[in-house]
């Protein structure tokens, strides 16, 4: 196998079960492979902002606006390598953990070393605009009929892969192993089958 560095890019939603363990996933495959992920931010309060939902679905899709805006405010200030160190702050909590009480996003805050001034972002639109940015640049390269994670590895592009539990050391190589050859397949577009299993965080 080369040597040469794969630069992956993940785009995720703090909010989503299913991106956290690929997330999780990932990282495992940055130890057994030369691979380096870097991370977007995408909102499916913005993905699902025109669908025919649940009212309660569209009461959590309001919700899950903060957690993005405040990992925007955060990048905003510091850079986008502050993403992953939030995202992990956030989502140990609120996944992990099972917290989703107000206080997680200014504890993911002093964790990584940033004023809690920026937790005032969750209750404003000013980083909207480059959040839709954000998401749009990974939506467009699979399409608008996925959620997260996206994943985007040189030209190739796919929705997932979402997976439970966690693969760790070898299997979760094996597993970007095979996706990296199912996505650069020309005409490649899915292989799914129905959750059997709730999100393992574990």
């Amino acid at each position: 196998m080369s040597d040469a560095v794969t630069e992956v890019d993940f785009w995720f939603d703090p909010v989503c079960p299913w991106a956290w363990i690929t997330s999780r996933w990932l990282l495992e495959v940055e130890k057994v492979r030369p691979v380096v992920a870097r991370w977007h931010v995408m909102s499916l309060a913005i993905l699902n902002q025109d669908k025919e939902v649940s009212d309660d679905y569209r009461k959590a899709m309001a919700r899950a606006w903060g957690p993005v805006r405040v990992c925007m405010a955060a990048a905003s200030a510091r850079g986008d390598a502050v993403l992953l160190p939030m995202y992990t702050a956030i989502g140990t909590r609120f996944h992990n953990e099972g917290r989703r009480e107000p206080q997680v996003l200014a504890e993911a805050l002093a964790e990584v070393g940033l004023p809690d001034e920026l937790l005032a972002a969750s209750e404003s639109t000013e980083f909207d605009a480059a959040i839709a940015k954000s998401h749009h640049e990974g939506m467009e390269l699979v399409g608008d009929d996925v959620g997260t994670p996206v994943i985007r590895v040189g030209s190739a592009a796919i929705f997932g892969p979402v997976v439970s539990p966690i693969p760790r050391g070898e299997a979760a190589g094996v597993l970007f192993d095979g996706m990296l050859l199912v996505i650069n397949t020309d005409g490649f577009f899915e292989l799914k089958k129905s959750r059997s299993r709730k999100p393992i965080f574990d």
